[in-house]
């Protein structure tokens, strides 16, 4: 399953590149923006060298991704996983409580008591 591109629009880039000029960390605002520092870097660059032509593209808005969202589908998983196992276990008991009820012998034999050992001759 290969990642998609994400793209940002121009007004998020000039918004990252004006907060670096602003003395904000390339590593503080890399990890609150979820971008990568060496993105920051390349677009801080292209504005240096042509402030007025700088990210011509249209870009997609970038929203970022807080977690809550794959926790959320977690839960999810963890919630069926475990009504699948309350299923099954319903179902084990209602097979012993069967076999209890017609005499069924146990799924296991029992083990058998050796004799004592015998004396040496």
């Amino acid at each position: 399953m290969g990642l998609s591109q994400r793209q940002y629009t121009r007004e998020f880039k000039l918004a990252a590149v004006r907060r670096l000029e602003s003395g904000v960390s390339l590593g503080v605002l890399a990890r609150e923006l979820e971008v990568s520092p060496n993105l920051l870097h390349r677009w801080r660059s292209q504005y240096r060298e042509a402030p007025e032509k700088a990210f011509p593209g249209k870009g997609n808005p970038h929203r970022p991704e807080t977690g809550v969202a794959e926790l959320e589908r977690k839960i999810g998983q963890q919630a069926v996983e475990i009504d699948f196992l309350k299923a099954c276990l319903q179902r084990i008991e209602r097979q012993r409580m069967l076999q209890a009820s017609i005499g069924s012998p146990r799924s296991t034999a029992r083990s058998t008591k050796k004799p004592a050992n015998k004396q040496a001759r």
